[in-house]
């Protein structure tokens, strides 16, 4: 009887020695799935505020493609979103509206690319009640001009085709990204705001938008990168890459970006 106990003990522990193993084994696995594999992540992508739209169209259909991605976005001004990287700011992906900002974070950030383009068009009240046709209408004092701060992308962009054209606009407001910009338009706080042409037709029902002829104008590239502190490179390293990608410069075009 001894004996036979004896041999009932030592299967058992064999058994369980195995068992755990195995469940060892299985546990590595998962652990180097969810942090290497493109194909189970979850990502988080810094975005300029004027890809808000466009990003959340992009973003669902990434995620029908690789549905082990999860995607959350998080959109300011690319100034904003700069510094967050340099916080140390847990992210994966950083997409700015000019390659300014992203060259000052070269530390940070893996080679970038250019993914769009965009220009600048006049926002104004819906059926243009203070009669604005051109840049030129902005610098009248009784036009209220809500322009971004000079800091952000779309600021620089519109001070510098003002200063290009010498006209003198004192704003009634600085606003800290694009959106805001355009909202002051469409609340009726503002009569004219300076903001992207993709901003703009995302308004359409509640501004008008006034063309800036080429001559004139600014061209705003839009450069996506992945961020060197990402727990999730790999799977960083494909969604900057889809987003050259027919499909989603198809996405961009519709839109209203322009080919990078």
């Amino acid at each position: 009887m001894s004996l036979l106990r004896t041999g009932r003990r030592a299967a058992a522990v064999l058994i369980a020695t195995a068992l755990l193993g195995s469940l060892a084994a299985c546990g590595t696995g998962g652990t180097e799935q969810t942090s290497g594999s493109s194909d189970t992540a979850n990502l988080t992508v810094l975005a300029a505020s004027s890809l808000t739209d466009v990003f959340r169209t992009a973003g669902a259909a990434y995620e029908k493609e690789h549905p082990g991605t999860k995607l959350t976005f998080s959109f300011a001004g690319s100034q904003e979103l700069a510094a967050q990287v340099r916080q140390g700011a847990p992210a994966d992906v950083l997409v700015t509206a000019d390659t300014r900002t992203m060259d000052g974070l070269k530390a940070d950030t893996g080679s970038a690319t250019v993914i769009a383009r965009n220009r600048l068009v006049i926002a104004i009240g819906a059926g243009n009640p203070k009669k604005i046709d051109g840049l030129e209408n902005l610098a009248d004092s009784e036009v209220k001009t809500v322009l971004a701060a000079p800091e952000v992308p779309v600021g620089r962009y519109s001070r510098q085709v003002l200063a290009d054209r010498k006209i003198t606009v004192k704003p009634v407001s600085e606003e800290p990204n694009v959106r805001a910009v355009l909202s002051k338009v469409e609340l009726g706080e503002a009569d004219a705001g300076i903001v992207y042409k993709t901003d703009a037709a995302t308004a359409a029902d509640k501004t008008d938008a006034i063309t800036i002829p080429d001559d004139q104008n600014a061209i705003a590239s839009y450069p996506a990168a992945t961020l060197k502190e990402s727990q999730h490179s790999t799977a960083a390293t494909a969604f900057v890459k889809w987003l050259s990608s027919p499909q989603a410069q198809q996405i961009l075009r519709t839109a209203g970006f322009e080919k990078p």
